[in-house]
């Protein structure tokens, strides 16, 4: 696919120079690395906008060289007129291009808004059959971790996303605090995830393979490990996940959620599992935010937080 090749041109004209500078890997250059319809529209529409963009400004560069060197003084060919008002040439130049290129780019905006429109991505639509029935996924922020429910097993996980390949997964999202931003380069486009609000996204992954997900936002002292492992495994390994997960001891419950909900510190980003989870969790949570439910940060974590760290690892163990 035309794409692709693209993509992996750009990938690596954008490389060149900091592999000869520090020898750095492909992996900050996740966009042009995509695994799934929704990365791959996303990265088309991209590189549509930029190359019509670079050719309007690739194109006046030029003139303006080539005006400066046909109309320099030496050459003799530039020609005084005082009377002169009008050039139809030059009006047509001047209004036609950008008409031509708003009109191009309006028209690939319109397919690109519906294309990865999150709440209804067409670009996905045509895989539901393919792929079987979709997978629906409960996503709940808290600072700084990701819960990631999955209701029809009655499971969750924290800090790590499991989806079937060739599945379209559907998402829910919500916060419990400051907004975030959900965003897995990979496979899907950052959206917004915020307190008292439930939004949507969706993605589908063509390939089996563990992917970096993210937020994307700034939310306090934890951002910069409020991250998530997301593996895209066959529907096999998946069934026998979510067989293993129903199988741990802990549950989670809203009272139990009260306190996973807590400001935690969380820098070695293992994963934590849950069976026996509180059918209706994610809009009692989504319900008790819009009320005014929060969960304070302790003083310990913005004064001494290597303290607090030792106080939630012993809590952890124990």
């Amino acid at each position: 696919m035309w794409i692709e090749r693209i993509a992996r041109w750009v990938r690596y004209l954008a490389l060149a120079p900091l592999l000869l500078l520090s020898g750095c890997s492909t992996q900050g250059f996740w966009l042009f690395d995509p695994k799934g319809p929704m990365a791959h529209a996303d990265l088309y529409y991209m590189i549509i906008d930029v190359a019509v963009m670079l050719s309007i400004v690739g194109i006046t560069a030029l003139m303006i060289v080539w005006f400066m060197w046909r109309y320099r003084k030496s050459h003799g060919k530039g020609k005084y007129d005082p009377k002169w008002t009008h050039s139809s040439a030059i009006e047509v130049v001047v209004w036609g291009i950008p008409i031509i290129a708003v009109g191009f780019l309006s028209y690939y905006t319109v397919q690109g808004t519906y294309a990865l429109n999150p709440y209804d991505p067409t670009v996905i639509k045509g895989h539901a059959a393919a792929g079987g029935e979709p997978l629906e996924v409960d996503v709940i922020t808290t600072d700084w971790r990701w819960l990631f429910v999955y209701p029809k097993y009655h499971i969750a996980s924290v800090n790590e996303l499991v989806v079937p390949a060739h599945t379209p997964v559907h998402f829910r999202l919500t916060s419990t605090s400051v907004t975030n931003d959900f965003f897995i380069p990979q496979l899907v486009g950052m959206i917004d995830v915020m307190p008292g609000m439930r939004t949507k996204s969706a993605l589908l992954a063509n390939h089996v393979g563990e992917y970096q997900g993210f937020s994307a936002d700034y939310s306090g002292a934890g951002f910069s490990w409020m991250q998530f492992r997301t593996k895209a495994v066959t529907a096999e390994q998946f069934q026998q996940w979510t067989q293993r997960i129903q199988a741990s001891p802990r549950r989670l419950s809203y009272a139990a959620f009260e306190e996973y909900a807590k400001p935690y510190i969380d820098v070695s980003g293992k994963p934590e599992y849950f069976s026996g989870v509180q059918d209706g969790l994610f809009d009692h949570i989504l319900g008790e935010v819009m009320n005014g439910k929060v969960w304070p940060i302790p003083m310990a974590m913005t004064e001494n937080m290597v303290d607090y760290m030792k106080e939630q690892n012993a809590r952890t163990a124990n």
